[in-house]
């Protein structure tokens, strides 16, 4: 456990329609506290199982569990290291977009009927606005795993690039997997409710409402760009390591998981 104090307060503008966790840094270290359910696991159930990915290692940021005291309160959630160096600094594509365009990202995007255009409209605007190329497979990959581990909250205030104080923009990597697995117990996915009825609920919100109808227009614009490697005993030891979780939340992880597994076989 980890005692922080309020100069260890950050404060983002970041916007997310689960809420806005608490979050400090301390000695290089960011911490999250858990705010709708179990972030905290599923970052770090996420994160370990990208390990046993096709993706490099300085693709996606790695988080572990932790327990946090704040003033009074005692918090579950996860911690991660800081992938921010010098002046660099995180730009959300919302940010982006705006900057250029002074008009929201995700509006003009939505606008348009097709999927597979809603992805297109993004990725040129990406790589016309921030000199990027391969937008498209980065985005192809994110949306393989927000697929995969049924991630509900990523739209284009928490998909983001780099950018130093020069002005020069770079991939920035994968991050924020809170709201994976189910893990809002608090209004959306109560435990004790049927696990599988409730993966059917899930919805995305980065070009569409579907999961896998978004998956399909990356892949057929972009091409297969993320394979996993894990199998059903690597999901049981990562989640048998966890202790500041309850049994019932690790058994529903794992239950998703091994659904999705059996989803998403070519994947594998």
């Amino acid at each position: 456990m980890v005692e922080l104090f309020e100069d260890n307060v950050k404060l983002f503008n970041r916007h997310s329609t689960k809420g806005n966790q608490l979050k400090w840094e301390k000695d290089g270290i960011w911490y999250k506290a858990d705010y709708t359910g179990y972030e905290g696991l599923s970052e770090y159930i996420i994160s370990q199982l990208l390990r046993k990915s096709t993706l490099e290692r300085d693709e996606f940021v790695i988080y572990e569990p932790e327990q946090m005291k704040y003033k009074r309160r005692i918090f579950n959630g996860a911690k991660s290291g800081n992938f921010l160096y010098d002046d660099w600094q995180i730009v959300t594509l919302q940010r982006l977009y705006k900057t250029r365009y002074n008009r929201d990202f995700m509006e003009d995007t939505w606008h348009i009927p097709e999927t597979k255009d809603r992805l297109k409209f993004v990725v040129e605007q990406v790589e016309q606005i921030a000199g990027l190329k391969d937008f498209g497979i980065y985005m192809s990959k994110l949306l393989t795993i927000d697929a995969f581990f049924l991630n509900e909250d990523r739209h284009m205030h928490n998909i983001a690039v780099l950018m130093n104080g020069e002005g020069k923009i770079k991939l920035c990597p994968f991050f924020d997997q809170g709201a994976g697995l189910l893990s809002d117990m608090s209004l959306d996915y109560p435990i004790g409710e049927d696990t599988v009825v409730m993966m059917e609920e899930v919805n995305a919100k980065t070009i569409c409402s579907s999961f896998e109808e978004a998956l399909d227009a990356a892949e057929q614009l972009y091409g297969y760009n993320l394979k996993f490697s894990f199998e059903k005993k690597d999901v049981t030891k990562l989640i048998n390591n966890v202790d500041i979780y309850s049994d019932e939340e690790k058994e529903r992880v794992k239950t998703i998981i091994f659904q999705q597994m059996r989803r998403y076989q070519y994947l594998f």
